[in-house]
């Protein structure tokens, strides 16, 4: 690491390549294209960094280090995987929207619309509201698809920003290292494998399997370290007999080297053979590197000559590669001990694709450039994209869609064949339905039946490897719902209940229609389907229109009760609560004495911030602490005058109606050159760390908020729970101190203390 100071007068450890681009940026651009160019590239890469550098300086990570290293660190990773200019900006600009106040729009000022397209794709979507985790997560993959959509890059930057969160895992609370590992597993990992980008793939996977299943992980470490020194001198041997065998036979060979398994696929073979480690033998691979297809063929015949061949090994990854564009010739021999051992043949270029996959498309180019190298899913090699893209906005349900995910994320290792002679890759246990529907869907919607291998069978068949599958279709033939119970892929599965909605829709949305109608009742029920509140709940629920709504209410696709529940949100938010007519009730006796019997300390300024009690005594509840800017009632109390309520707080649920005052915050008042305060309760839940307490006030003070009080209470490796009472203008100012201190890394919750649920 070198050593650059900047103008700020901050010293900041740089690696080594970046420090190059600081030279390269600040001599002479040249008078050649190539010169001007490399020299543009490092000036864009230097303002990047220093951008970044000067908006997350004063921020730390959980681990103690300048948030600055995250994404130096995640610029590197894209560097090294041969990303352009604009990738490695953006890896050093992807936190800068979420945890600063630049806007996209900045960005794309400042940086160019390619990097305002990859930073606003990897952005995490943290200020979006959802009902359950599950739902967040449905809604950020379903984000992150799209872009993926038109840049695949995007997915690139988001998982080195990824890989790099995990090596720094360690120091995040427990609960959230095994979700943020778990979804690594199940999401981020398979997605660097269809991405072909082994690179990151192998490190995801291990770290995951790290904190999921710790004990495991350490077991195996310690076995395989163990074994390494007698493993290498085996396959030190075996790669010399092999390196003599090419060179006698002709066969140019580039490299012979051997590869250890990684951690998480000796656990998977263990788990998957139920297995002992010690009975696990083939735990590492040679890898054979040559120049042509032809001479990997031909050191295949050089290897099964020096070693006996495992029958049932042979996989040919070159004349069938994989989703990933992984290709390769792999086997299995009987070793010099009588163990087994895997044998991995390939040419360069397959080499680099087995490594780097997708990015080996700019990290590789002939030209060796990696500019204008963005691809997207209308490339043939990102099918499972297209397809994942084409029903993800149809699945409502947050789980359907996180299946569907997975589903398609996981490597396809069925191949059949079409008649024809085309290779089409499946799930592992597809059917000719899941076949028929992976062809066209109007071919799965007249499926009518098949035959497999030149044989009649029953739809219901599962598919192998090299079955030759010809679907037979008529046009009078339809889906039938019992294929659900037996289909493996998601995109059938959608297929099939798309054609019952569409060829069932009026009976839907007639049923829909019924199962609303007998909850909101008959009358004026018409005009409630066509008003602007019911077209809201639609969009909530993820509807276009309210007839989609009530079709899929009618087919099931969505509950009563979900759809009662954003009614209800729909109308809380669009009409303020009315709980007493628009007029002061009549006094009763009780109520005049109540009102003059109170104490002389409470309010009875004529110039009230609160209409409806001039010249009366009130009171703010404590309960609720209200502030303008928020629906208010006054109740009428015994001895203190009208206490001042939030709508909707639980200590009025139960007041007599005779009670109840309608008030209102008084506007001109609160604009008076005398502004009120308001006391508000506040509790904040963040990491236990020295100074966190002294942060927070400090960004109190920076906006002028007065703190009446603060109370800490900790415990061993919990988080810090901090109670504060603050005095606050109106809500505007209230949102606007959450969403400073929410943009604190240390910040785990903040809420409103109250008798209100916020």
């Amino acid at each position: 690491m070198s050593t650059i100071v900047l103008n700020s007068s901050v010293d900041v450890p740089l690696p080594e390549w970046l420090k190059k681009c600081f030279i390269q940026s600040s001599g002479s651009s040249g008078d050649d294209a190539e010169n001007l160019r490399r020299y543009n590239d490092a000036t864009l890469i230097c303002r990047a960094f220093e951008f970044a550098y000067k908006l997350h300086q004063g921020q730390y990570r959980k681990s103690g280090e300048p948030y600055i290293c995250h994404p130096v660190a995640v610029a590197g990773l894209l560097r090294d995987l041969g990303g352009s200019p604009a990738m490695i900006a953006a890896g050093f600009l992807h936190d800068v929207v979420e945890d600063t106040d630049i806007t996209i729009e900045q960005i794309e000022e400042l940086f160019g619309a390619e990097v305002r397209q990859l930073v606003e794709g990897v952005t995490k979507l943290s200020k979006i509201n959802f009902k359950s985790k599950k739902e967040s997560q449905a809604e950020n993959f379903r984000r992150m698809f799209l872009a993926m959509a038109q840049d695949i890059r995007v997915i690139v930057v988001k998982l080195a920003d990824r890989l790099h969160n995990m090596r720094t895992l360690q120091f995040m609370p427990d609960e959230k290292r095994r979700r943020i590992a778990q979804e690594t597993r199940d999401i981020f990992a398979p997605l660097a494998n269809r991405l072909g980008i082994w690179h990151l793939k192998w490190e995801l996977e291990d770290l995951s399997f790290k904190y999921l299943e710790p004990d495991a992980f350490r077991q195996i470490q310690e076995h395989v370290s163990e074994k390494r020194t007698s493993r290498e001198e085996k396959l030190a041997k075996a790669t010399a007999i092999l390196r003599d065998r090419l060179q006698q036979t002709g066969i140019k060979c580039l490299d012979i080297s051997g590869r250890p398994k990684h951690l998480y696929s000796i656990y998977q073979k263990m788990q998957r053979q139920q297995k002992e480690f010690h009975e696990i033998y083939d735990l590492a691979a040679l890898r054979i590197i040559v120049e042509t297809n032809e001479e990997c063929y031909r050191a295949l015949a050089v290897v099964h000559d020096a070693f006996r061949p495992i029958p049932g090994r042979f996989k040919d990854y070159i004349g069938l590669p994989k989703p990933n564009r992984y290709q390769s010739l792999h086997t299995g021999v009987i070793g010099l001990t009588g163990r087994p051992l895997e044998v991995q043949i390939r040419t360069m270029e397959m080499h680099h694709i087995a490594e780097y996959g997708i990015a080996a498309h700019w990290k590789y180019k002939e030209t060796g450039s990696s500019n204008n190298s963005h691809l997207t899913a209308t490339d043939e090699k990102f099918t499972w994209l297209r397809q994942l893209l084409e029903w993800q906005s149809d699945l409502k349900d947050a789980q359907e869609y996180l299946d569907s995910v997975k589903d398609n994320l996981f490597e396809d290792d069925v191949y059949v064949f079409t008649p024809k002679g085309d290779v089409v890759p499946l799930s592992p246990g597809s059917t000719s339905v899941d076949f028929a529907y992976r062809i066209h869907t109007e071919v799965g919607n007249h499926c009518a039946g098949t035959k497999v291998n030149g044989r009649m069978v029953p739809l219901s068949t599962r598919l192998h490897n090299g079955d030759i599958v010809e679907i037979m279709t008529h046009k009078n033939s339809h889906p039938s719902l019992d294929w659900l119970n037996f289909v493996r892929t998601s995109a059938a599965k959608y297929r099939i209940k798309q054609w019952y909605k569409r060829s069932r829709r009026e009976e839907n949305v007639a049923r829909g229609r019924e199962l609303l109608e007998k909850e909101l009742g008959k009358t004026g029920f018409d005009s409630l389907l066509k008003s602007d509140a019911m077209q809201s709940v639609a969009e909530k629920c993820n509807y276009h229109s309210v007839e989609d709504l009530l079709a899929g209410l009618g087919y099931g696709e969505i509950t009563l009760n979900l759809v009662l529940n954003r009614w209800r949100e729909v109308v809380k938010a669009q009409q303020p609560m009315v709980v007493a007519p628009p007029y002061l009730p009549k006094e009763s006796t009780a109520t005049a004495k109540a009102l003059r019997d109170a104490p002389a300390n409470y309010s009875r300024s004529t110039d009230s911030p609160i209409l409806g009690v001039e010249g009366l005594v009130y009171h703010l509840a404590g309960c609720c602490t209200p502030i303008p800017g928020e629906p208010i009632i006054g109740v009428v109390t015994r001895g203190k005058g009208i206490s001042i309520h939030r709508q909707g707080c639980h200590n009025v649920e139960s007041v007599e109606y005779e009670r109840l005052v309608p008030v209102a915050w008084n506007a001109a008042a609160e604009n008076s050159s005398r502004p009120h305060s308001y006391p508000v309760n506040i509790q904040i839940e963040a990491l236990d760390r020295v100074g966190v307490l002294k942060d927070i006030l400090s960004r109190l003070s920076d906006q002028g908020i007065n703190v009446r009080y603060a109370q800490v209470k900790t415990a061993i490796g919990q988080p810090a729970l901090m109670d504060l009472g603050i005095d606050i203008r109106d809500r505007p100012q209230l949102e606007q101190v959450f969403t400073q201190i929410k943009k604190m890394s240390d910040i785990l919750n903040i809420r409103r203390v109250g008798q209100i649920d916020e």
